[in-house]
């Protein structure tokens, strides 16, 4: 990989040019603080967001509202096309019973229609624009296949106009691989966690960089504390003077074809990762061969076979 093409925008397949940046702001568990976090990322570097229409875990409402603050301040000179919105369809053995976004008593398709039209409304930035989202993901299979094929196929009558593109999230390689065989419109990203006990998903990645699917990593500084206290880590962070986050987190960035979802709710980590980016792309830029030699360092870390 070229020093000139590390970190940038990855494209999304599909006839919409949607690029995602390194970073989706991650908005679980903001609970009442979501509009003001969402509104700092945005003011501090995020262009792209990761909510879900699961009142349990998030308040895609406020995340809304937070959106709006900032395209609406003087500081903000962006759009709503500037701006990757990403939600979730949940399906109800992931919601709260007493807090849902559907009745739960509607078949598959109708629970779909109930929570996109939330989630559009949730997303409404101008009077007069049709809202729209950038992706909506499938929060995780359904119980059967042929169940998850029931919501895949009601999500993709929304694409491409009030949906960009469709993707899924806590998915095994071969449910993926049913999945992008048999739907009519394929995933453009999965959702994943990025930990040990699926391999770090090697296979599952590789099976993404082969189709033009973006991988999203999540709980990427929780799950992994050996690696954040690893040699490669230590070193990337001694190097270019960032921590040990940063350097964990521009080292998966540096697998590929990945992007990681980050929910810091300090505005000095938020700016501090988005610069630990810009260092080890000017790093990568004068020594692309160290780089590289750092990055086959951690794949060997993580059991991923160098080439």
């Amino acid at each position: 990989m070229a020093p000139s093409s590390l970190f940038a925008h990855l494209p999304l397949s599909g006839t919409s040019k949607t690029f995602l940046p390194p970073f989706l702001y991650g908005t679980a568990w903001k609970k009442d603080l979501t509009v003001s976090l969402v509104y700092q990322a945005l003011q501090n570097g995020f262009t792209a967001i990761d909510t879900a229409c699961q009142p349990r875990h998030y308040r895609e409402d406020l995340v809304g509202e937070g959106v709006r603050k900032h395209l609406a301040s003087n500081a903000s000179n962006m759009k709503r096309s500037d701006l990757y919105i990403q939600t979730k369809f949940t399906s109800i053995y992931g919601q709260d019973p007493n807090n849902l976004p559907y009745d739960p008593q509607a078949s598959l398709a109708e629970q779909v229609q109930q929570s996109v039209a939330t989630s559009l409304k949730n997303f409404t930035v101008v009077d007069g624009e049709a809202p729209y989202l950038d992706t909506l993901v499938l929060h995780s299979p359904m119980p059967s296949m042929n169940e998850t094929l029931e919501v895949w196929q009601a999500l993709e009558h929304y694409v491409p106009d009030q949906i960009r593109h469709l993707g899924i999230s806590n998915t095994n390689l071969y449910t993926l691989m049913e999945l992008y065989e048999r739907a009519n419109i394929k995933p453009s990203v999965v959702q994943n966690r990025f930990y040990a006990d699926t391999k770090y998903d090697i296979a599952l990645r590789k099976f993404c960089a082969e189709n033009g699917i973006v991988y999203q990593s999540f709980w990427t500084l929780t799950a992994n504390p050996r690696l954040l206290k690893g040699g490669v880590v230590r070193e990337v962070a001694e190097k270019l003077q960032i921590g040990p986050a940063d350097a964990l987190y521009v080292l998966v960035l540096g697998l590929g074809n990945t992007v990681v979802l980050n929910g810091t709710k300090d505005q000095g980590h938020m700016r501090e990762d988005w610069e630990a980016v810009r260092k080890v792309k000017a790093f990568a830029g004068k020594d692309e061969t160290r780089w590289q030699a750092l990055v086959a360092a951690f794949k060997k870390a993580i059991g991923e076979v160098v080439d």
